[in-house]
């Protein structure tokens, strides 16, 4: 895969994380910036799409969902052929990591951090 190739999946890849959104908080989880890292891994001509997230707490009640809604929609892309989703919790999630987009988004929403 070209640097390229690589950058437009990644691409495709945020698009369809940005269309998951946290159940207590209106923002999409790629924009509370609960996903630190999208990599790809290509093995046999099979594309594995590697991506670290994590919670806003590690007790969130809807955690297995929210990871398997990442993992389910990144697979329904054309070119990944197997999505892994590694949870982390390090180094924790704070505000801080919201997007200018999200903290518009929550400000719309009339939510103030």
């Amino acid at each position: 895969m070209t640097k390229e190739e690589e950058a437009t999946l990644k691409e495709k890849v945020i698009e369809t994380i940005k269309t998951i959104y946290d159940p207590e908080i209106p923002v999409n989880l790629y924009d509370l910036g609960l996903i630190y890292d999208i990599k790809f891994e290509v093995l046999d001509n099979y594309t594995h799409c590697l991506i670290d997230m994590t919670l806003t707490s590690p007790g969130c009640s809807v955690a297995d969902s929210l990871v398997d809604q990442v993992r389910y929609l990144t697979n329904s892309i054309d070119l990944v052929d197997e999505a892994h989703v590694n949870l982390v919790f390090d180094p924790p999630w704070d505000p801080s990591k919201i997007s200018e987009e999200g903290k518009d988004l929550l400000a719309i929403n009339g939510t103030i951090i």
